[in-house]
């Protein structure tokens, strides 16, 4: 039988070596016995002196570093952005400056929820994460497949992550926990419904788009600002797993979507997607019925149309996954000039949390990492020192600034941010006034057809019955008030569950747990 290319990969690997290196210590000293420890004789104990043993036993138990938070499970590769439309007139970013420049970049898709062993198709938002490799510096645009979020104020973000993790009791996932957050927080409708839709469980990371999320503002060369919404659509078309296949893959397949990813570009099928904008003045930003900054809404195309931007193509693997895809370290606060924040709350957060906890699991220096490393615009600052500096730490520079011995300078205003205008009373306002459900009904009955607003009402009741009864009545209250039919074909669908499972109790039959339910 035919293996494929990651089954391949040690084989290849021999292919391309004539002969075996030679083995070393970790300082490069050559080992004569790499199979036998050294002992006081053939049963004697092991002496201290083994520092071949030590070496190996002491790296051995430092080599797992801790894993993400979320998106602990992922895929990478490599590859490059390629412009195929102008968009000067809104941004002076250089990655954008003339058509068919290539810029080379960096990718990580991943699944959000789960540990580093989880499975692959589980339903559960994918991470879409860049990072462009500019002129001008890294620019990193972190986000998802879904082009909305759970949440609109970050300070909810540690409690929501908590309902997706495990129980702190019983170490288990919990229905109650994820219902019990969700139908409290009714912004959440808007990402639950895409969630337990179709798409919630992608065929692959090829297979699906990518989004920027949040609102963002370019600036172009006369100072101009305007807001920006980024999405990736594939070139390969969307296709998205059964929830019976991905319970199915689960179990016989759980790493599907990285052997997947590796497979294409190994036999050079190369995947690839289209970058387009949205974009919004500041003048229709005061006027439009909804916050443009609200991360659990969408700027509807058919008022502001996709722009075509250009290019991706992944087109290398990982040499080594540690190295590559676990080090690498997205934030998106690397914005290069001509990309910048808005007063996206959710933005305006995740500027803080992930440079924050990359220094928490890599180290302070981790942008000195190969793979997270500028090499295109080396960094030139005031920062020195600390665990792991593994460059020149600037050398002989000075390491304090103002001075008048050459250190490096700060640029001209005009290459700074761009002016804000901020007017407002300092309080903490109270985000849940915003409307929850408009846009769902939308999503609800004209984004998805009748075959797929069947798999939603069955997916979500499949679900939903691991949750106490006046959950499920919360949650196909907030359901109803996106569409009446919704939360009545959940309410269908749950009797049903509960009439299976009750004739299979009365005839000595154990129900399977909710969680397991096929629909």
């Amino acid at each position: 039988m035919p293996r494929d290319k990651a089954a391949e990969q040690l084989s290849d690997f021999k292919k391309s070596k004539a002969a075996a290196d030679k083995l070393t210590t970790g300082h490069g000293c050559p080992l004569s016995d790499k199979l036998n420890s050294l002992t006081v004789g053939p049963r004697g104990p092991i002496l201290l002196q083994d520092i071949q043993l030590l070496d190996e036993m002491a790296h051995f138990d430092r080599e797992r570093i801790p894993e993400r938070v979320v998106h602990a499970k992922g895929a990478g590769a490599f590859g490059y952005f390629e412009v195929t439309h102008d968009i000067t007139r809104y941004t002076k970013a250089k990655i954008f400056s003339e058509i068919g420049k290539r810029t080379p970049l960096a990718i990580r898709f991943s699944t959000v929820g789960g540990e580093s062993g989880s499975a692959d198709t589980a339903r559960d938002p994918r991470g879409f994460a860049v990072k462009f490799y500019t002129d001008e510096g890294n620019w990193d645009l972190v986000g998802n497949n879904t082009p909305i979020f759970f949440i609109r104020d970050p300070i909810l973000f540690p409690s929501f992550i908590h309902t997706q993790k495990r129980n702190p009791a019983t170490h288990l996932k919990d229905a109650d926990m994820f219902w019990d957050f969700i139908t409290l927080r009714p912004e959440t409708t808007h990402q639950v419904s895409f969630l337990f839709s179709d798409r919630g469980t992608p065929n692959g990371y090829r297979h699906m788009n990518g989004y920027g999320s949040h609102t963002f503002k370019l600036v172009n060369a006369d100072g101009k600002p305007i807001y920006c919404k980024f999405h990736y659509k594939t070139d390969q078309g969307i296709k998205c797993l059964s929830a019976a296949k991905a319970d199915e893959l689960c179990g016989c397949d759980p790493d599907y979507s990285i052997r997947d990813l590796y497979n294409a570009i190994s036999t050079g099928n190369f995947p690839s997607w289209t970058m387009y904008i949205q974009v919004m003045t500041y003048e229709e930003a005061e006027k439009w019925e909804f916050n443009p900054f609200d991360l659990t809404k969408v700027w509807p195309h058919s008022d502001y149309p996709l722009i075509p931007v250009g290019r991706m193509t992944l087109d290398r693997n990982p040499k080594n996954y540690f190295a590559e895809v676990e080090q690498l370290a997205f934030s998106p606060a690397n914005l290069v000039p001509g990309i910048e924040p808005s007063p996206d709350k959710m933005l305006q957060g995740r500027l803080f949390s992930y440079n924050d906890t990359h220094r928490h699991r890599l180290g302070a220096n981790y942008t000195q990492i190969p793979v997270n490393c500028p090499y295109r615009a080396r960094a030139k600052n005031y920062q020195r020192d600390g665990p792991m500096t593994i460059d020149d730490n600037q050398d002989c520079a000075p390491n304090y600034y103002p001075n008048s011995f050459s250190g490096p300078m700060d640029v001209k205003s005009s290459e700074g941010e761009a002016k804000m205008k901020v007017v407002g009373d300092v309080t903490r306002y109270n985000s849940a006034d915003e409307d929850d459900y408009t846009q769902v009904g939308i999503f609800y009955n004209k984004v998805l057809n009748e075959e797929e607003r069947g798999n939603l009402v069955r997916n979500i009741a499949g679900h939903l019955i691991g949750a106490q009864e006046f959950l499920q009545e919360r949650a196909i209250k907030n359901f109803s008030q996106a569409d009446p039919q919704y939360g009545a074909g959940i309410r269908d669908v749950l009797n049903q569950l509960k009439t299976q499972a009750a004739a299979q109790s009365n005839g000595g039959i154990q129900a399977a747990p909710a969680s397991s339910a096929k629909l």
